[in-house]
This record gives structure tokens, C-alpha cells and sequence, in this order.
């Protein structure tokens, strides 16, 4: 890369940045399109420009593009987790386990590409199999509800009313409100103090 070229590369980038933050997101999207017109082998950019189509809701172009990132950098966990979520939204569940798959084999601590392929499964009606990656993921975010949240529903689905009340004030711990309106959605008494009382 040339001087030049490298100097605009950083110049569209800042103005891209700048442009996001004055919340001008087509202004900042142009910029971000420059800045991969001069380093078209960059996957840091494709997947940036990536993440601002997917914003418009432009999923099937956010996704060739992070499969450009990837292709550019296959050893990037987080780039296939970004992968198998845009995958999900487009409801393509087989790619996106796929895709969770790879991104988990590449850094197994990646907490939400554990919790991305339990909700695949869980859409694909393999509930039983989602288990485990929720398990998973409540011990990578011991203190995040989501887990604890999917993790009791599918429990419940799978008529085992006991793991989802141990799992609901396991929440309880932490999360009270979220475990008091999980005892309502799914209809069990786990013990919980009502939080607004």
C-alpha cells in the first residue's frame, strides 16, 4: 500500500468514526465503503462495514461480507460468531450452528456463540440439545439472565419442572425480577420473594 493510499485509508476512517458518532450513519457507511475500496484485504474493516449493513438490516450483503472477513482471516472466533448470528436472523439455522460451531472450536470461552447455537437448536425443535450449550454459557456469564432465561424455558419444554425451578433461583440470586416473571411465564412457584413487594 502506498503512502498515499494509506493516508486516505486513515483519513476516511476518521471521518467514518466521527460520522458515526454525530449519528450520520449513511455518511459514516460511505466512509467505511472507502476505507475497504483502499484495503480490500483488511477483514477488521469488511467486518465493520459488515455491522453497518446489518444495522440497515441489510443481512444478506452484511453477510458476504464477513464471509470476505473470514476468508481473509479464518482464525477469527469472533467474526464466525458474527457469521452464525447473521445466519440466525436470516433463519437459516443449519448454517448458522455451523457456523456458532466453528467459532466455539476456535475460542471455546466465546460465551455468546455458546448461547447463539442453543437458540438454533432450540428453533430447530432440538431443545434436548440445546442443554448443553446453555449450561455452557451460564458458566462463561455467571451473572448475565439470559442464559439462566433460555436455559429454564428449555427445561420446561422438556417437562423437567424441577431443573427449570433450580434454574430459576439460581436467577433469583442475582436477577430477582427476571426469576419472578419467569415463575409467571412458565407457570411454577420456585419460592421467589415478589421483588416489587
Amino acid at each position: 500500500m502506498s503512502v498515499n493510499t494509506a493516508l486516505n485509508a486513515w483519513f476516511y476512517r476518521q471521518m467514518a468514526i466521527w460520522a458515526g458518532l454525530l449519528k450520520r450513519d449513511e455518511l459514516s457507511l460511505e466512509y467505511w465503503e472507502r476505507v475497504r475500496a483502499l484495503r480490500p484485504r483488511d477483514a477488521a474493516t469488511a467486518l465493520t462495514v459488515a455491522h453497518r449493513r446489518a444495522e440497515r438490516g441489510e443481512h444478506r450483503e452484511a453477510v458476504a461480507l464477513v464471509e470476505k472477513a473470514i476468508e481473509i482471516d479464518p482464525d477469527r472466533a469472533p467474526a464466525w460468531f458474527n457469521l452464525g448470528f447473521l445466519l440466525q436472523e436470516l433463519e437459516e439455522h443449519d448454517d448458522a450452528l455451523r457456523a456458532f460451531d466453528r467459532a466455539i472450536d476456535l475460542d471455546p470461552k466465546l460465551d455468546r456463540a455458546w448461547y447463539g447455537k442453543a437458540l438454533s437448536l432450540v428453533k430447530l425443535g432440538r431443545v434436548e440439545e440445546a442443554i448443553e450449550p446453555l449450561k455452557k454459557n451460564t458458566e462463561l456469564q455467571p451473572l448475565s439472565p439470559y442464559g439462566y432465561y433460555q436455559l429454564a424455558h428449555a427445561w420446561n419444554r422438556l417437562d423437567k419442572r424441577q431443573n427449570a425451578i433450580a434454574t430459576i433461583r439460581k436467577l433469583s440470586t442475582f436477577e430477582p425480577k427476571v426469576a419472578k416473571q419467569l415463575e409467571r411465564e412458565i407457570g411454577v412457584d420456585a419460592g421467589i420473594p415478589d421483588p416489587y413487594a
